[in-house]
């Protein structure tokens, strides 16, 4: 069975712009719940912890130190095939490849800044869900 919840980051240059508003009400409109939601500045060593999987890629680097420029916004998002479904409501990772409708066609500005982050399996948003919420948030 397909979880019932992912994980979602509100990028810096989206909450930066205004967009967080405009985004979390596509999420909505979605059919999703927003189960858990903060607004946090990411350390540079929360960042590096949180994406070290891509630690040695060339992009990493430059990955952490945007994700450090400014406030996000973490949350919990529920819905039945929750991981597959926002995938499909945020679009493609390259805004400019992304369907009409979608969260970074409509908000992303490159691929770096495409205003979204989400889980890409059910496995990675029970732990980036873990990252920034206690136990007791996520229930």
């Amino acid at each position: 069975m397909k979880g019932d919840f992912t994980f979602s980051i509100i990028k810096p240059n989206a909450v930066r712009t205004g967009k967080t508003g405009p985004i979390l009400a596509m999420i909505n409109e979605g059919g999703f719940r927003i189960s858990a939601l903060k607004m946090v500045q990411l350390t540079l060593q929360q960042a590096e912890s949180f994406y070290g999987i891509h630690k040695g890629k060339p992009f990493y680097d430059d990955l952490v130190e945007f994700m450090t420029s400014g406030p996000v916004v973490v949350m919990i998002l529920r819905h039945e095939n929750a991981v597959e479904e926002y995938r499909r409501l945020m679009g493609s990772t390259d805004p400019d490849k992304a369907e009409q409708g979608t969260i970074r066609k409509t908000f992303g500005v490159s691929v770096k800044m495409n205003a979204v982050h989400g889980s890409d399996s059910d496995e990675n948003a029970v732990r980036e869900a873990g990252f920034f919420f206690s136990e007791i948030e996520r229930s």
